[in-house]
């Protein structure tokens, strides 16, 4: 219905307009802009005579709008900018290029351009926006800035279209925070609480409905009824709909005007300067920007809980959702990090009470072992000593404990995060939210080669038939497939460079670097790895991206689903592909002595001498913290270079006028687009994965990724606050398609840990020794090693030992088909005590908390005596809260 009426105002003649009373003609005199209208000089290069006229109503605004955020009158709100940018003097070698390809050519793109902005303004005016222009001009380059202001009939028209909730009660904002609650209950101090001024009220609402706008809450004041970015949303979905050229050609929306680049930018405006004032001010007076700044985008607020009403308030409830995941996934963090940094103290202690350990340390010349290589030589298991005491570190009954507990916690924490984001959706008016009707995507809106009628709307849209697009989905896949082939073969070359490194190492004859050499190679080939995981994520991600354009999505929303998907599961390979290597495979298929197991004329790489643990937790170390920290270095200076160009170049175009103070839309259009949350999400999802599907070979994952948030949260503030423009406005109930990701992780970290500690983990070994023959593990290290088979005989001819549960002719020993055995049962047990005791944890906690379902009734209750037609009802307002027929900010309808 939305679309349907949008689409025939912007299609009406102008003399089907009516003149609103207070309404000005546009052009009534040349050179004149009158309060809320256009000069068409300046619009279109010359004066031009219209047919009809085209009337744009005044506004009364009260003077609660930001300083610098409005028209020239002084009272009417800048909603939307739209930006773009006009080449008058070319350079020479511009010149020449352009004669090169033909100055017709360029002369007719530039004239189609200028043809769509006209048609597009125009609709936008007979739309009823308010419109006002302004140009900043050099020597070579025009910028163009088109102020957009929505009037307060065509507010309140869409705002009942497009669904929005209204105010119908207040009451006292909720404590979402459980620990500050918790910490007020023992009458204990809270570090973490601050208190945040202007924060928003709490309201029950309701769907708006313009017949009983007098029902809810601040409708006598027009001014601040409607939020800022309440505002910008309605603007922009009109902007989505509005057409500049052929609707059968599916010209349509300021998004494929964007892609087309016949407009720079479009962006609602920051509502003032994010810097504080350099003298003393009252909080209160602080604009809202100043405010996330101060209170939540500064470093030393690392410790503080984040404003989340505030952040809601000012990005809506996309943003303020990702920052809520955020912050409650690093609270919990909180707990596993001190835990798994426990486990490892622990481990720490009682490290010289390891008796397989002092085994080897005290065996000196006793077990001559086998070459590690085809030309190395002989060597004792005594020189491994120290790496011994080290593997414990990773390897004690406490990571067992650690991988279970972790298991729980994964799975609890996915829980108590549905319950907190059913109490924020609910407290920001979006528990019951649904996507509407989506337009097509500019591009697939360009390249669609069918037009067919929508059976939702009834409008004809461009279709793309079912049948090729699978074609090239199947296409695609074959795609990722060859990709994550790629991935598989840079992992070989990785084994095969720690395999050379390691020849390396022993043919030098130094005993450090000889006894060291597992570990060398293990550490600088997990660098190359980090590297390679890097190169190929950048190049995935855009090949990715291509191929998803590719397979012409209709919607943005399956776009970046389908998008979504494919990054994931290559980055997935990408990061966990080494690690697994090192847990479940190297080690594995070694062979004997006289039977080695061989890939590309060398040797199969076998477990260092701390274990296949200790190598997995240098990797992990690597990959994780490594990658953390290549992130947040980007993360920090990529904005502040961006941003930098940006006004250097802006700079330029300005010129004489850079001694003005430079004007809001000016300030906004230096800074850089809003990027997303894409990243970011992504980034925190395989930090997920590092803290639980690991976790047995690296108990201080979870230290590292609490710091790392830290970090992250302030970083992530900044940017939005700082350095992007203002995106616009987004709803959502929650983290969307990246919850079900989390899912299957927790779900894969059960059974990962359960083989870790199964078939890597010296752990169920010792167990079955203490268990068949000694509880005091004497004898363990010789039982451990078996003898070299005959005839084969090691390069001195003398009987060598290796690590293996074989006989002399090379078979499998009793005792490995029973541990075996208990490996099997032990993965079988784990799961299903784990998956059981997870499902009850499902069940005993509800999805949505107590107080939010009696919440939901009351106000549904509200809703139907408030719309009821049969009855006059009095809304009272709790105490503390602003009264009915006041003029009040509320949070009123969520977009």
């Amino acid at each position: 219905m939305f679309q349907r009426r949008l689409s025939d105002w912007s299609d009406l003649d102008t003399s089907s307009l009516v003149e609103l009373e207070g309404s000005e003609l546009l052009g009534d005199s040349p050179g004149s802009v009158p309060n809320g209208g256009v000069d068409t000089t300046s619009f279109y290069g010359e004066e031009e005579e219209d047919d009809d006229p085209i009337y744009i109503p005044r506004m009364d605004i009260c003077s609660q709008v930001p300083r610098g955020n409005v028209f020239k009158d002084g009272r009417t709100p800048i909603d939307f900018v739209l930006v773009w940018e006009e080449k008058l003097q070319s350079s020479k070698k511009h010149r020449n290029k352009g004669a090169a390809r033909g100055p017709e050519r360029d002369s007719r793109a530039k004239g189609r351009q200028e043809n769509y902005r006209k048609r597009f303004h125009r609709n936008l005016l007979k739309a009823g926006l308010l419109c006002e222009k302004e140009q900043t001009l050099s020597e070579r380059r025009c910028l163009h800035y088109l102020k957009l202001s929505a009037p307060w009939d065509l507010l309140v028209y869409y705002a009942e279209e497009m669904c929005m909730r209204a105010p119908l009660q207040a009451q006292p904002n909720p404590d979402t925070n459980t620990s500050h609650r918790f910490l007020q209950r023992l009458r204990l101090p809270n570090p973490m609480y601050q208190h945040v001024p202007n924060k928003p009220l709490d309201y029950y609402t309701c769907a708006f409905r313009r017949s009983k706008l007098q029902k809810f809450l601040g409708s006598e004041c027009q001014a601040t009824y409607f939020s800022n970015i309440q505002r910008s949303r309605i603007l922009y979905e009109l902007l989505c709909h509005t057409v500049y050229g052929k609707r059968k050609h599916a010209e349509v929306g300021i998004e494929r005007l964007l892609n087309e680049g016949i407009y720079t930018a479009a962006f609602p405006l920051h509502q003032g300067p994010h810097e504080m004032p350099e003298y003393e001010v009252s909080p209160e007076t602080l604009n809202p920007r100043q405010i996330l700044y101060r209170y939540w985008a500064r470093w030393s607020q690392w410790y503080k809980y984040q404003p989340l009403d505030h952040i809601r308030d000012y990005f809506g409830e996309k943003v303020a959702i990702y920052f809520a995941w955020l912050g409650f996934y690093t609270a919990w963090l909180l707990p596993a990090a001190i835990v798994g940094t426990v486990v490892f103290i622990s481990g720490l202690v009682t490290m010289g009470s390891n008796t397989a350990a002092q085994q080897i340390c005290q065996s000196g010349t006793r077990y001559l072992m086998c070459p590690l290589c085809d030309t190395c030589n002989n060597w004792f298991i005594s020189d491994i000593c120290p790496m011994a005491k080290v593997g414990y570190l990773f390897d004690h009954p406490g990571t067992v404990f650690f991988s279970v507990f972790m298991s729980f916690w994964a799975v609890t924490f996915l829980e108590y995060w549905k319950r907190k984001n059913a109490t924020l959706a609910h407290h920001w008016d979006c528990m019951d939210f649904q996507e509407e009707e989506e337009q097509p995507r500019p591009e697939f809106a360009a390249k669609a080669p069918q037009m067919e009628q929508n059976p939702i709307t009834g409008v004809k849209e461009p279709h793309f038939p079912k049948r090729d697009r699978l074609s090239r989905i199947l296409t695609g896949s074959m795609v990722i497939i060859i990709m994550l082939c790629v991935v598989m073969i840079f992992l070989v070359s990785v084994i095969m460079y720690r395999g050379i490194v390691t020849m390396m190492m022993y043919h030098t004859g130094n005993n450090l670097l000889m006894t060291q050499a597992g570990n060398i190679a293990n550490i600088s080939s997990s660098m190359v790895n980090l590297v390679l995981i890097l190169l190929m994520g950048q190049v995935y991600t855009s090949l990715a991206e291509k191929l998803t354009r590719w397979e012409m999505h209709r919607t943005q929303s399956l776009h970046e689903d389908a998008f979504t998907f494919k990054v994931f599961i290559f980055q997935f390979v990408n990061f966990y592909s080494s690690p697994f290597y090192v847990a479940f495979f190297k080690g594995r298929f070694i062979g004997y002595p006289g039977r080695y197991g061989k890939l590309l004329g060398m040797r199969n790489e076998d477990c260092g001498p701390g274990g296949c643990l200790i190598e997995l937790a240098q990797q992990l170390f690597i990959i994780m913290v490594g990658k953390q920290i290549i992130s947040n270095i980007q993360e920090f200076l990529i904005p502040k270079l961006k941003s930098w160009r940006q006004k250097r170049q802006l700079a330029k175009v300005r010129g004489t006028q850079l001694s003005e103070e430079p004007k809001r839309w000016e300030e906004d259009y230096e800074l850089i687009e809003c990027e997303g949350l894409f990243e970011e999400y992504l980034e925190m999802v395989l930090q997920f994965g590092f803290i639980t599907i690991f976790v047995a070979a690296f108990p201080l994952a979870p230290l590292f990724a609490l710091l790392n948030n830290w970090v992250e949260i302030r970083l992530d503030a900044q940017k939005f606050v700082c350095e992007y423009r203002r995106p616009v406005a987004e709803r959502a109930q929650g983290i969307g398609v990246w919850f079900l990701i989390l899912e299957a992780l927790a779900q894969l970290s059960v059974i990962v840990n359960a083989f870790l500690i199964a078939f890597t983990s010296d752990f169920l070994p010792r167990l079955l020794y203490q268990y068949e023959y000694d509880s005091n593990l004497d004898g363990y290290l010789n039982f451990t090693l078996s003898y070299s088979p005959h005839p084969y005989v090691s390069a001195n001819h003398t009987m060598c030992r290796y690590k293996a549960f074989r006989d002399e002719d090379g078979n499998y020993t009793l005792f490995y088909w029973k541990l075996l055995a208990v490996r099997l049962g032990f993965i079988i047990a784990f799961e299903h005590v784990v998956f059981f005791s997870l499902r009850c944890i499902d069940w005993m906690v509800p999805d949505i908390p107590g107080s939010v379902e009696i919440k939901v009734k009351r106000e549904r209750y509200l809703a139907k005596q408030a719309l009821a037609d049969n009855q006059e009802v009095l809304l009272t307002v709790s105490p503390g809260s602003s009264s009915a027929g006041s003029c009040i900010s509320a949070r009123g309808m969520s977009p």
